[in-house]
């Protein structure tokens, strides 16, 4: 599936898609996991404790905003390519970050644990026809397809990806 068009999804998330370098869903995923991979795995147990600056999150906890928002948005697509009617409500990341618990956790489980959830996002979005892709629904108000959710699911770790090397390394 190509990239999906800008009105089929909220303003907002073009920062994520954009950065996806790939047009088809698919290689996206595939080709994204082997780079994620190796980045995390360079990152010792110590650093990940780092916060660049006070009242920032850790590596850990930037790690589990992502594992949770990597569920969120997989989760949304499941609702939108099965037709869900209700509106799905948004979600507050510095409140989830804050309950999540990350800085208690071991680097290398929270990693595992990542790969386990885009695993089965893949697994996921391999099972959508090119209907349920296009379908749309209700996220925090705004409507989006689940494919746009995909495209937005990948950006988003090449947006963190991004910021860490930015700021934490």
């Amino acid at each position: 599936m190509p990239k999906p068009n800008p009105a089929t999804h909220p303003g907002y998330f073009q920062r994520y898609i954009s950065q996806v370098p790939e047009d088809d869903l698919t290689a996206a995923f595939q080709n994204q996991l082997p780079v994620m991979t190796a980045f995390f795995k360079n990152i010792s147990e110590e650093k990940s404790a780092y916060a660049y600056a006070e009242g920032k999150w850790t590596i850990k906890e930037l790690l589990q905003h992502m594992i949770d928002t990597e569920r969120i948005f997989a989760y949304r697509s499941l609702c939108f390519a099965r037709h869900e009617q209700q509106s799905l409500p948004g979600f507050d990341e510095n409140t989830y970050a804050a309950n999540s618990n990350a800085n208690k956790r071991k680097w290398s489980e929270l990693i595992d644990e990542f790969l386990s959830v885009r695993q089965t996002t893949e697994i996921l979005f391999s099972s959508f026809t090119e209907a349920a892709l296009n379908h749309s629904g209700i996220a925090n108000n705004n409507p989006c397809t689940a494919l746009s959710m995909g495209f937005t699911a990948i950006g988003h770790v090449y947006h963190h990806i991004a910021v860490m090397k930015e700021r934490y390394l």
